[in-house]
């Protein structure tokens, strides 16, 4: 049985790169990957070639079904872009995505089922990451926003006790505000720049570069990290509770900063019931759950 044999083909569309890799959902691995950056902000034709160059470098066998990781609002039935006010993807209103790829991508794919991001990382790290034997979970996803999967037994949640609207955690607001204007990475460096500072006043720093400050010893990069994490936490709370989540699963690139998010966010939960877990496959995870999501449709 040869790789090709073995891996389902899969696109993870994320804030600032296209991911094509054949992923084995039984073993949960990652057999081959292909990655080209994006500019969220880029034209329709940008992100879209991008979607497709990296699809086709894959060559996967003609015919196959792929499984296809993007972030909301996102119309993953139908496969048709929703972006709107979000700061990304905005060209890509109302195209059509899936009929691009089944039209464009060579060899040629037999269907393109699409997912949410985040449910994809949950499904991924449920099936064999730091979900892995649980029944109740809960995943927050951190990077230019914020994303989030409630799943019971392997299933995704859009309603029902402690669910929020549409499953999604950023339509929850902070303090009168949308939870992304406080967690978000624009969020964190808008803080770090200064009070009335533009946010784009830091975008020459990273998030992680504001970390290793605060690991240095500089209070005020200890301070907005804190600050941001201990407000997720404790929007989380009453979800976590209501829902009655075994665990709290963090991804994204954030989670890398695990030494400084994970007693910010414990203090915002103050006595949640819950187990805190960093993503085990990292990066891996969404490109897992989307081949599983494949498998299961296929």
């Amino acid at each position: 049985m040869t790789t090709q044999d073995r891996g389902r083909p899969v696109l993870e569309l994320g804030g600032t790169h296209v991911t094509a890799a054949l992923a084995d959902p039984g073993t949960a691995t990652v057999l081959r990957r292909v990655r080209q950056p994006v500019r969220p902000r880029g034209t329709a034709e940008h992100v879209l070639g991008a979607l497709v160059r990296c699809a086709g470098e894959l060559d996967a066998p003609a015919g196959q079904v792929w499984g296809v990781a993007v972030p909301g609002p996102f119309d993953h039935e139908k496969g048709i872009a929703r972006f709107a006010g979000v700061g990304k993807f905005d060209d890509l209103y109302g195209i059509d995505v899936r009929t691009v790829l089944l039209d464009a991508v060579w060899p040629r794919p037999g269907e393109a089922v699409f997912l949410n991001d985040a449910h994809a990382f949950l499904l991924g790290e449920w099936r064999a990451g730091a979900a892995r034997g649980r029944h109740r979970c809960v995943g927050i996803t951190l990077g230019t926003g914020v994303g989030s999967a409630f799943m019971v037994g392997g299933r995704v949640q859009h309603e029902g006790p402690g669910v929020p609207p549409q499953g999604r955690i950023d339509l929850v607001e902070a303090g009168g505000r949308p939870l992304e204007e406080s967690v978000s990475r624009r969020a964190i460096l808008a803080r770090y720049a200064g009070a009335g500072a533009s946010p784009d006043a830091a975008l020459n720093l990273d998030v992680s570069e504001v970390a290793d400050r605060a690991r240095a010893g500089e209070r005020h990069a200890r301070r907005v990290l804190d600050e941001a994490f201990t407000t997720l936490g404790a929007v989380l709370a009453p979800h976590l509770r209501d829902f009655e989540a075994d665990v709290l699963v963090v991804g994204g690139a954030m989670a890398a900063s695990w030494d400084l998010l994970r007693p910010a966010l414990r203090t915002g939960l103050r006595d949640t019931p819950v187990t805190l877990r960093p993503a085990g496959l990292g990066e891996d995870a969404a490109l897992v759950g989307a081949a599983a999501h494949a498998a299961a449709v296929s």
